[in-house]
């Protein structure tokens, strides 16, 4: 009577033995047996072929970082790699998800409100001001309320104390020579500044 064969021990995996080394040949070796299994994990579970060849290639990474990990005893190579790459896809996943609330709670705000005034606005009131400024003592203060108070012509007098005719006057004389000083001297070129016609 015969003695039934034997189960020979399984075969040894010389490439997870290496790669568990340090053996960077080792790694090349199982990239190019198990990187297609790995690829065709990660495109089964995610709609983007970049999107899966970012995650195999992370997933080669992660192995080879974390080799020392690595038991063959417990369990094959491309088991192991399909293990990591499996956690790398969810972690994708979940990425692509918070960017996508993101990129909606970004769209679902309200456009930001004009925080500062008109740069064009701020220049011709830069302009009135120096301007303002070379007019006489008089002229400059009626002025100076009509256009950036906004008062008229009544209210300056009563604010005064100035006789209503000659706080018109005053305007009407400050409006010239600022107009002279603009169409000839050309202090301010363009079109006029805004504002000048608050003066009432």
């Amino acid at each position: 009577m015969t003695a039934p064969p034997q189960n020979p021990d399984p075969p040894v995996d010389d490439v997870a033995l290496r790669f568990r080394e340090g053996d960077e040949a080792a790694l090349r070796e199982a990239y190019d047996r198990y990187g297609r299994a790995v690829l065709h994990l990660a495109t089964s579970m995610l709609a983007n072929r970049a999107d899966a060849e970012d995650v195999t290639q992370a997933t080669f990474v992660a192995a080879w970082l974390g080799r020392d990990t690595f038991d063959p005893s417990k369990g094959s190579l491309i088991g192991w790699l399909l293990g990591i790459g499996r956690r790398k896809v969810i972690d994708r996943m979940r990425a692509s998800a918070r960017e996508t609330r993101v990129v909606e709670t970004v769209r679902q705000l309200p456009e930001p409100a004009q925080t500062g005034p008109d740069p064009d606005r701020v220049v011709d009131r830069l302009v009135i001001a120096d301007e303002l400024a070379r007019l006489p003592d008089d002229q400059r203060r009626m002025l100076e309320l009509a256009f950036y108070d906004d008062l008229t012509h009544q209210q300056i007098a009563a604010v005064t104390g100035v006789p209503l005719g000659t706080v018109k006057s005053h305007i009407r004389r400050g409006m010239a020579s600022l107009k002279r000083r603009w169409e000839v001297d050309g202090a301010a070129p363009g079109p006029r500044p805004a504002g000048l016609s608050g003066a009432r």
